[in-house]
């Protein structure tokens, strides 16, 4: 995984609530197992008509999606089946960030093992950027993960959770093995001290 710490991309809004992992990703596009072509066939069912032409109502389908980097969801953000290619599609496709009101536990756990910042706001908020948006489309934010915040255009920061191993990973650009093979030494260390015990079948 890449490092993140300040991210500050435009942002394009897709508001619809209850997204599940199949929206993000049609069942058929999970034959692979590369991360890599999977943005192509992100949002595929609202993105193209049965014709395979893009629909270009759709979002993605126009000029002002190009470029962004930071995803405006909806409630419920992920929700479905626990397809790791979801993330894998949106990051192939540009996304760096997802902003919702909340995601679904899985969707967000295999977002943050795969370097997609989830980051989860309070629904005034989530209006108020979905305005922004609205008006502006070129509307920027920045995220900055070392201090949690999410900076509007008018200069407001607002916080987010995040538990402290997934930041940590995140920061430092290591997924959940990356980690414990930085603890080595002290993993040895400790196998070291406590030798394995002998089974006597007593």
């Amino acid at each position: 995984m890449k490092k993140m710490d300040i991210l500050t991309g435009k942002v394009l809004a897709i508001p619809t609530e209850n997204i599940d992992t199949d929206q993000i990703i049609p069942a058929r596009f999970l034959k692979t197992i590369s991360k890599s072509g999977l943005g192509k066939n992100c949002f595929a069912d609202w993105r193209y008509d049965d014709d395979g032409q893009p629909v270009e109502d759709f979002i993605l389908n126009q000029p002002d999606a190009q470029g962004a980097r930071v995803l405006l969801a909806g409630d419920n953000f992920g929700c479905g089946s626990s397809r790791e290619h979801a993330p894998w599609a949106l990051m192939d496709y540009g996304f760096q960030a997802i902003i919702s009101t909340s995601f679904a536990d899985i969707f967000r756990n295999n977002a943050l093992k795969n370097g997609l910042l989830p980051v989860i706001v309070d629904e005034d908020t989530h209006r108020q950027l979905l305005s922004l948006v609205e008006e502006e489309p070129d509307t920027t934010l920045t995220i900055k993960l070392s201090e949690q915040t999410l900076t509007l255009p008018d200069g407001r920061a607002i916080s987010f959770p995040i538990d402290d191993f997934s930041k940590t990973c995140l920061l430092e650009g290591i997924d959940q093995l990356g980690y414990l093979l930085r603890q080595e030494e002290a993993l040895l260390a400790y196998e070291a001290d406590h030798p394995a015990r002998v089974n006597t079948g007593v």
